[in-house]
């Protein structure tokens, strides 16, 4: 199994009050591919540009997608603006993909909020051994975790790491998740000053 797909399944057993949104966890799960791209020996970094490596298949289809989407000419593109495009809608990816592949089941519903919020990792090998990791604290699962809120602090996560290619990635999940927020609270405040308005 890949980081990517470690993540969701112990991102999809979190109480419902914990649970993570599902764009962090798309940002999270952009930095997990980078990560094991960079671990492969697919990708390497030059500062916080992304240097692809020969392609070779993973045996992953989605992370075999992240490096056939990786940008090939110099400027090489940056690990951000990696994590924004890749990141798009990707926790529904991974979440549809662990499902056709009988890791996730989920109750009938409509919507992918409505969905994901009810999605539980079946009772398998793969969900065993995402905990074992998460249990064991393996330090860039905990990081990238700690990125989306559950455990702990993340630049605590990040004390434990060992690489500069992987802390870069890292710094920018929590960077990418930091700004989404300022986003989200950005428009929870027009949206009230929106509705004081009409109320009059």
């Amino acid at each position: 199994m890949t980081t990517a797909r470690d993540l969701v399944l112990v991102a999809l057993r979190m109480p419902s009050d914990r649970s993570v949104e599902q764009g962090d966890l798309s940002l999270a799960l952009a930095g997990a591919e980078a990560i094991d791209l960079l671990e492969s020996g697919a990708l390497s970094l030059d500062g916080d540009r992304m240097v692809p490596g020969p392609r070779a298949a993973t045996g992953d289809r989605l992370l075999d997608q992240a490096d056939a989407s990786l940008v090939r000419r110099e400027p090489y593109e940056t690990v951000d603006n990696w994590l924004w495009h890749r990141g798009r809608d990707l926790a529904a990816a991974y979440v549809d993909d662990l499902e056709r592949a009988g890791l996730v089941t989920h109750p009938r519903g409509h919507g992918f909020r409505q969905r994901f919020a009810r999605d539980v990792p079946a009772d398998t090998q793969a969900r065993r051994s995402a905990e074992e990791r998460r249990v064991s604290g393996e330090p860039v699962l905990a990081a990238l975790l700690a990125a989306v809120g559950i455990g702990e602090d993340l630049s605590e996560a990040r004390e434990r790491l060992i690489g500069d290619a992987v802390t870069t990635v890292l710094a920018a999940v929590g960077d990418a998740v930091t700004q989404l927020e300022a986003v989200r609270l950005r428009r929870d405040i027009e949206n009230a000053a929106f509705d004081n308005v009409w109320r009059g």
